[in-house]
């Protein structure tokens, strides 16, 4: 860009007065060749010289050992969903057309082209949140890292639009030991166009600002001695400098115009500073135009508002032919207004100085002409809007045409802010409008909800017909689920169906009753979120028949009711069955609502297998879509599955993975889950201080009102104090989560057994009784539900506060039902607590044949505390064991373990990356402990090392083994 490059660094492009920040750039710019990422953000007023030192940065040596994509934003461009983005990487011609041939989108690369497409093509598929665009501009630039170290600078970023920063901001949070520099340079009189995102960036660790200082007197001498032929006099440079307030570009025109005029550079000169100094932009600008022909401004003003673009469009708008087109940017180009490069105005004072001589009523109509004539030559709508934008006063109604259609452009790309940008102009016209307050509302739910929610009362308030405000209220009530406003949905929702089954009457029609479905549907999931909700709900739909399943909506519904059974806790057999009949497939994709509800009934009807196989079907979509929270909460679920199942180093892997790649993300403190399943696996795995501490640090705001992920919480919470020796603090929490579960009517003995804990705490303790009413009422709540592993818990429940041989009865029945049940840590520890009610009773032989069981399951399992304790009691009754050592791959982390599974699958370090949502160097430097911690050197030696054929393997994904039917 060549606009200030001359005239702020000197007439002859010398750059004069900015050594030491060039030399900081360049420093900047050799860290990151040497895998040291940094953001550099380059401030100072307009005409300071920042895109001066940008091209002396770019022409030097260190930049020329790196790919440099180089772009600038522009006013007219700033609520374009990704303008940033398509300005950096414009010069790498990626389109739909060449999307297959490229390498540069392989992989997940491939989902950032609707962020650089400028109009989204018929075929492309729609970015249903930001994320995707986000990962996939993330691997993007990946990809260009793969070849060698990459620098991204960005000039006019206050002029940025907010997504592109979202993404610089994603990017620099994944860009450990990456060989990135990201540099933006932006003015520090102008507002930015999305100040939170610029803030959020400046935050970041990895982000230095340098700030560019006026010229001094002498660097002011320096730029003279290049103008004039003369010698100029230090008092003539000093009043130079004063009056221009040491700004590069403003020096430089003031000592043109001084030139011109004659003006020696002495004190006799000095005079004519103050007269010409002050406004010499405006002022050489005004002084032009005066002494040329009136096309010569229109030429200008049309340059001014539609930048770099050809003769016959400059034309058309200035309403002057081409050729005389032309002539006037010749003449412009003279006076130095044009950039020499290219055929635009040569700064952006320059463009507000010839704004500026228009007025504003000429200029807002000249505004709406270019608007209607880039319509004319077929330019995307966004472009067509931005001009729009910048019109004031209400929309016209073609205008509010091209705002509605930007606006989809927008929401196709994954760009809620410029998406709202557009409709909110369009609102301004129309307050009244439903559709456009829908459309808003949608875009606004993952950035802004609340606003969200109040477009959306706003919607219902303005519609009479009951039908057309179903589909309203099933919007608003999702909107509530990520701000805690279920109550408020289930509200509306109840209304809103009241009415709807009303109007519709017995026997509905095919859309009613569709429609019907996606009301019901919605107050289900919204209904189940918190305590305070989820009962009346659950005794709503308790005599509502089964719906057949053939929409995405009637499928949500069998999926919610499974959930609800499950936790009424009513028969396990009939879960299951309505669980397998949501998964089975009948030609409509099941959603990852769906899976990951049935998996919790499955789990809980003892169908580990079955819950496994619908989770890895979640994790699987969740790829595919880029979805990370699905991913997220469906890989902590399965951790807390195979923890049920007794595979507690896969579950670590799992809950550990998921942790980690929340950890990259900014909305990680509203998710719990990850904590919950890693904490509950690290207590059996002998690390309660641990567990108790991430435990500790979970912050979610009103987290007790929430129906799931609370009482799993507070059962952990248990455990962990327990295993510290807090007996007090356990009881309390568990006689706090069973007076929850009451609070919400769940009944299931197994979803949180916290009843059959607190036996075991009492026993310890020698306080059966106070805890003998629990253990009688999750007896029967077992007797219900009656599964092996429900009423193997009641009887370890009642043997363990049952004293001599009839505690022995029952804790010889639990071995026997937890022996057939897929609980295989539960099945350890209840061999545990057999032998030690054996040695109570004089049975020293019997009772170290079951510690010795119960120590080598523990073992198996990998419930390291467990067989720790096992191991302890049975050489204390005589018996013989070597010390419960771990393991090589026990000494793996849970992310290690993950990773070292897929690399032995034969995964790429990339697929690796791409599947976990982590960066290639993250599995990288994972790769290199677990060869440390395994004494192996290759991948092909990882396989015999994992193996252990007592454990379920979940983890193997399509890509690497489609055969197995995992993943």
């Amino acid at each position: 860009m060549a606009d200030e490059r001359t005239t702020a660094s000197g007439p002859s492009g010398t750059l004069v007065g900015r050594t030491g920040e060039l030399a900081t750039l360049t420093g900047h710019a050799e860290s990151a060749i040497a895998g040291r990422s940094a953001l550099v953000l380059l401030t100072g007023p307009a005409g300071i010289g920042k895109t001066s030192l940008l091209r002396a940065f770019l022409g030097g040596d260190a930049c020329r050992k790196m790919t440099v994509l180089h772009g600038s934003c522009r006013e007219v461009a700033s609520g374009t969903g990704y303008g940033g983005v398509r300005a950096l990487f414009a010069a790498l011609e990626l389109t739909h057309e060449n999307a297959g041939d490229s390498p540069l989108l392989r992989g997940a690369a491939a989902r950032a082209l609707p962020a650089l497409t400028p109009d989204p093509g018929p075929d492309e598929p729609c970015a249903a949140t930001a994320y995707p665009v986000l990962h996939g501009l993330y691997w993007l630039a990946a990809n260009l890292m793969s070849q060698g170290p990459l620098a991204l600078v960005l000039d006019d970023a206050h002029w940025c639009d907010e997504r592109s920063l979202r993404w610089i901001d994603f990017l620099l949070r994944r860009a450990d030991h990456l060989p990135l520099l990201v540099v933006l340079a932006q003015r520090t009189e102008a507002e930015p166009t999305a100040p939170a995102a610029v803030a959020d960036i400046v935050a970041q660790p990895r982000t230095s600002v340098l700030r560019l200082d006026p010229l001094t007197e002498g660097e002011v001498g320096e730029m003279a001695r290049l103008v004039f032929p003369t010698p100029v006099a230090p008092t003539f440079a000093e009043r130079a400098a004063t009056v221009c307030g040491g700004n590069p570009l403003t020096v430089a025109r003031l000592l043109r115009e001084l030139r011109a005029r004659g003006v020696p550079p002495d004190e006799l000169g000095i005079r004519e500073i103050d007269e010409v100094g002050r406004g010499v932009v405006a002022l050489s600008v005004r002084a032009l135009f005066d002494h040329r022909p009136g096309w010569v401004r229109d030429v200008a003003t049309a340059i001014a508002v539609l930048g770099d673009e050809d003769a016959q469009h400059i034309g058309a708008l200035a309403g002057v032919p081409a050729a005389r087109v032309e002539e006037a940017v010749t003449l412009l180009r003279g006076a130095e207004l044009m950039a020499p490069d290219r055929p635009d105005l040569a700064h952006d004072v320059v463009r507000s100085a010839v704004l500026g001589t228009a007025g504003a009523p000429a200029l807002a109509a000249l505004r709406a002409k270019a608007a209607l004539l880039l319509s004319d030559i077929g330019r995307p709508a966004e472009e067509i809007a931005n001009q729009v934008l910048l019109v004031p006063g209400t929309p016209e109604p073609w205008m509010r045409v091209v705002l509605r259609e930007a606006a989809s452009q927008a929401e196709h790309r994954g760009a809620p802010e410029a998406t709202a940008r557009y409709l909110y102009r369009v609102l301004e016209a129309e307050p009244d409008s439903v559709p456009v307050r829908i459309q808003l509302a949608r875009a606004l739910a993952e950035i802004n909800p609340l606003e969200a929610i109040r477009l959306l009362e706003h919607a219902l308030s303005l519609t009479s017909d009951i039908r057309a405000k179903a589909p309203i209220a099933v919007q608003y009530g999702m909107a509530c689920l990520p701000v805690q406003h279920s109550r408020s949905a289930v509200r509306v929702l109840t209304e809103i169906l009241d009415a709807l089954e009303a109007a519709t009457g017995p026997e509905p029609d095919p859309a009613d009753a569709e429609l019907l479905t996606l009301v019901r549907s919605a107050l289900l999931i919204t209904g189940s979120d918190e305590k305070a909700t989820i009962d009346a709900v659950r005794e709503r739909f308790a005599r509502m028949p089964e719906p057949p399943g053939d929409t995405p909506a009637q499928r949500q519904i069998l999926a919610v009711m499974t959930l609800h059974r499950a936790l009424g806790g009513h028969s396990a057999e009939q879960t299951a069955r309505l669980a397998r009949r949501t998964l089975s497939s009948s030609g409509v994709e099941v959603d990852n609502w769906s899976l990951l509800l049935s998996s919790v009934g499955l789990s809980l009807a003892d169908d580990g297998d079955g819950a496994l196989e619908a989770l890895n079907r979640s994790l699987r979509l969740s790829q595919e879509n880029a979805a990370v929270w699905s991913y997220v909460v469906a890989l902590s679920s399965r951790a807390l599955v195979l923890h049920g199942l007794g595979a507690m180093a896969d579950a670590l892997a799992d809950a550990q993975t998921s942790l980690e790649i929340i950890g990259e993300e900014r909305w990680s403190s509203h998710v719990t889950l990850p904590q919950i399943a890693l904490a509950t696996v690290l207590i059996d795995r002998g690390e309660p201080e641990r567990a108790d501490e991430l435990l500790a640090r979970i912050a979610r705001p009103n987290f007790e009102l929430f129906a799931l992920e609370y009482h799993s919480y507070l059962m952990a919470r248990a455990r962990a104090r327990w295993a510290l020796g807090d007996g007090d603090t356990a009881l309390r929490l568990l006689f706090d989560c069973g007076a929850s579960l009451a609070e919400a009517g769940l009944t299931n003995p197994v979803f949180v057994a916290w009843w059959a804990e607190a036996a075991l705490i009492c026993a310890a303790e020698k306080r059966p009784d106070r805890v003998r009413d629990a253990v009688d009422h999750g007896t029967e709540l077992a007797r219900r539900w009656n599964t092996p592993r429900a009423l193997g818990l009641a009887a370890l429940a009642r043997g363990v506060i049952t004293p001599g041989a009839p505690g022995v009865e029952l804790l010889t029945e639990a071995v026997g039902r937890l022996s057939v049940s897929p609980g295989r840590a539960e099945y350890a520890r209840a061999e545990l607590l057999l032998g030690g009610a054996l040695l109570g009773t004089g049975d020293p032989r019997g009772a170290r044949e079951h510690l010795r069981n119960a120590a080598d399951l523990a073992q198996s399992c990998g419930a390291l505390a467990l067989a720790r304790d096992a191991r302890r009691r049975l050489v204390a009754a005589g018996g013989r064991m070597r010390e419960i050592t771990a393991s090589p791959v026990d000494l793996l982390t849970g992310t290690e373990r993950t990773v070292a599974g897929l690399a032995a699958r034969g995964a790429g370090n990339r697929e690796i990356a791409e599947s976990l949502f982590v960066t290639v160097r993250t599995v990288e430097t994972h790769l290199t402990s677990v060869y440390r911690k395994l004494g192996v050197s290759q991948r092909t030696e990882l396989a015999s090392v994992l193996h252990t054929p007592s454990v379920p393997d979940p983890r193997a994904p399509d890509w690497v083994s489609a055969a197995r039917g995992r993943y």
